[in-house]
């Protein structure tokens, strides 16, 4: 869906932050891993990495070339986290409060996991404490880094990995996440992609709002009805078909592809409904690195 016309007329994926982007390509899945962790969904997750790489862009001329570029976009990707954080009414205490001694000894002896297993544990612990877990156990940034990072000090991040660290060991089962299914978003769901395996464009039509907007990550941010995204979808020669299911606890259209005898999900999509009518599709087609993150993924048939 690579439309340079629509890029040009509409939002702020044009040549220059294309070519910004293609410069940091190796960065993208971790800042994506990163900022999932933090914000608990991998569809809350890219669209922070997608403000963050914009705010980069924009502060270009600001940027010191001589430092290193992935803990200066891994700070500004933070920064938004927490904004989405604090906007979302996520209790930040652990931000505001003022900091611990340089060590904390953690009351049970902390023996965790690596990786995929940390990330799901993450989600229970504040703000700041999940940063410091995630940064050090599974990016393996310096304790010196860290501090940079989260806007504290060196004492402040041992802190606050202890804190973690033993909340993590008293608590080792995962927190599902699961949001309130809103049954008006649950019923459009169901008939968007309903008609969209039918390839019933007109009925699809029916259901979208005449103002409604569309994001194609990478490639396309306006008016829906000044798109050609339901025509790049019939295009399309592998196989596929649409599916309603609960990402990481939220209500998504997930789109499956064939490959030989297997139905695989291979991309995910967020709709916004208003008044019966869906007022805005992100599409997460040309971010790959989305679904596979998922902490979870129940199929509608399954729910």
């Amino acid at each position: 869906m690579d439309h340079s016309h629509d890029m040009e007329t509409h939002g702020p994926f044009d040549a220059r932050y294309l070519a910004f982007l293609e410069t940091i390509t190796q960065l993208r899945p971790r800042l994506h891993r990163y900022c999932s962790r933090m914000t608990g969904s991998v569809m809350d997750g890219e669209d922070v990495v997608q403000d963050a790489l914009f705010e980069a862009y924009r502060k270009l001329d600001q940027y010191d070339d001589s430092r290193p570029l992935a803990p200066w976009l891994f700070r500004i990707a933070h920064n938004r986290c927490i904004d989405f954080l604090r906007r979302r009414g996520v209790r930040v205490e652990a931000e505001t409060t003022a900091m611990g001694p340089d060590s904390i000894m953690p009351a049970i002896p902390s023996v965790l996991g690596v990786g995929r297993a940390v990330e799901q544990l993450v989600m229970s612990l504040p703000p700041k404490e999940r940063a410091c877990i995630l940064l050090k156990d599974v990016f393996d940034y310096a304790l010196e880094e860290i501090a940079e990072l989260v806007g504290s000090t060196v004492g402040g991040v041992k802190a606050a990995l202890n804190r973690g660290r033993s909340k993590l060991a008293a608590s080792p089962e995962p927190v599902k996440s699961h949001r309130e299914v809103n049954a008006e978003l649950s019923r459009l769901l169901h008939l968007y992609v309903d008609r969209f395996n039918k390839r019933d464009w007109d009925g699809l039509r029916e259901l979208i709002s005449a103002d409604a907007q569309l994001r194609v990550l990478d490639r396309f941010a306006g008016p829906f009805d000044e798109s050609p995204y339901f025509g790049n979808y019939d295009r399309q020669r592998v196989p596929w078909r649409l599916t309603v299911a609960e990402v990481d606890g939220e209500l998504a259209v997930v789109v499956m592809r064939q490959h030989r005898d297997e139905w695989r999900p291979d991309s995910v999509a967020r709709l916004e409904v208003i008044d019966q009518h869906i007022t805005l599709i992100v599409d997460y087609a040309h971010c790959p690195w989305v679904l596979p993150s998922a902490n979870s993924m129940v199929v509608a048939d399954c729910l």
